[in-house]
Formats: C-alpha cells, sequence, structure tokens
C-alpha cells in the first residue's frame, strides 16, 4: 500500500490466531485472550516503566517472561546483523500477555502498537529473543512485532505505525552497524527456513525503507 488509514472502530475480534515460532519449534497461540490487560492504560505505573530498562529510549519496558529468551551478551557473544519485520495476527494486548506467558516459549524485542505507532520493548537487545523460527538468525538479530493482521493492511498498517517502527529501525541499525538495505532488514517470511508470510504482500517495503532512510 502507498498508504495507511487508520480506522478508529475496533473490528470483532478474531478468532483465528497466529502460530508462533521459537527455534523451529511452532506454539499454537492461547484463544479466549482478552484485550482488557493490566499492561496498558496510562497508570503511574505504566508510565514509570517508560525508560525503565529500555535500549530505545522512546519504548517503555514491558518485560516478557524470563522463560520466553535466552540471556546473552551480545555483541560481544553474537554479532546483531539484522532487523526481523514480524506482524502480530494479534491485538497489541494479546500479543503483551503471550510473551509474558512462560509457556507459550516466544518473544520479540519489540512490539510497535497500529493506532499510534507507541513502542514497546519487551527483551532486551543483547539478549536472543525467540522469534525468527531459526536460532542462528535469533542470535543475530533484533525482532520487530506490529500489531494487526497481513490481510488488512488499510486498518492496521497506520501512518503511526510505520513512522514510529521506521525510527525505531533506524536507530537498532545505528547502534549497532546494521546496513540500511533490504539484505540486513527482512520480513519473517525471508528468514531461511521460516513457514511465516509476514509481514505479508500488503507491507509497503519501498515505503518503511525510505522512512528508515530518512531518519
Amino acid at each position: 500500500m502507498d498508504s495507511a488509514h487508520h480506522h478508529t472502530s475496533v473490528p470483532t475480534r478474531r478468532t483465528s490466531r497466529r502460530t508462533l515460532l521459537r527455534g523451529g519449534t511452532g506454539l499454537a497461540l492461547a484463544a479466549g485472550l482478552t484485550g482488557a490487560s493490566l499492561l496498558t492504560g496510562g497508570t503511574a505505573a505504566a508510565r514509570s516503566r517508560k525508560s525503565a530498562g529500555v535500549d530505545y529510549p522512546e519504548a517503555e519496558w514491558i518485560p516478557a517472561s524470563s522463560s520466553n529468551y535466552t540471556v546473552a551478551d551480545r555483541p560481544t557473544e553474537y554479532p546483531i546483523e539484522f532487523v526481523v519485520i514480524h506482524v502480530t495476527q494479534e491485538y497489541y494486548d494479546d500479543a503483551l500477555a503471550i510473551f509474558q506467558n512462560p509457556d507459550k516459549a516466544v518473544s520479540p524485542h519489540y512490539l510497535a502498537r497500529s493506532a499510534d505507532g507507541h513502542v514497546a520493548q519487551v527483551v532486551r537487545e543483547k539478549n536472543v529473543a525467540w522469534h525468527a523460527g531459526n536460532w542462528n538468525y535469533n542470535t543475530r538479530s533484533i525482532g520487530i512485532e506490529h500489531e494487526g493482521w497481513v490481510d488488512e493492511p488499510d486498518t492496521w498498517f497506520t501512518d503511526a505505525l510505520y513512522e514510529a517502527s521506521a525510527a525505531l529501525t533506524a536507530d537498532i541499525c545505528r547502534r549497532h552497524g546494521i546496513p540500511v538495505d533490504r539484505r540486513n532488514i527482512i520480513g519473517h517470511n525471508e528468514v531461511p527456513g521460516a513457514d511465516h508470510t509476514d509481514p505479508g504482500p500488503y507491507w509497503d517495503w519501498a515505503r518503511y525503507m525510505e522512512l528508515v532512510k530518512a531518519q
């Protein structure tokens, strides 16, 4: 899409659930998670997490369960060479709940919200998040999830989402010396061995890369 438009109405809750991967193992997401979550809402506690533990200054720290990623010392232990772009197939709150559930064995480093581009960091960049479905790529990448569904770009791929994600990716690339090109900024579907299609055919890569380069 050349542009994305935010719809203020909230669509009916989807019943389909994406399968998220850690390494090569697929785990079905639990159905029935509600959009009402303790993780959001402008509370003093949430605001106090704004700068706690984050690598990206604009992110809010909402940590994943320690069962859902591997503690590491990157880039000393593993080089960081890629940014991997994902789409959740989940609502923002539900995705956060999944990352905090120790039974799910899945996590990205960041999650961007569709409506306003708000960014949550759930795993420190020095640690290995379980997002790419390929251990080698997990160790060498930063994973960014984006709220939405791949087949509803006009609803979910908003201007705010593209702009906030591009600013995040540009910052990651600067800090880790990652080239700003499509060899190093890739979709989940481009990870070797991946059986996922996200971010899907409607993710506007030309626009996204232009935004990243403009930062």
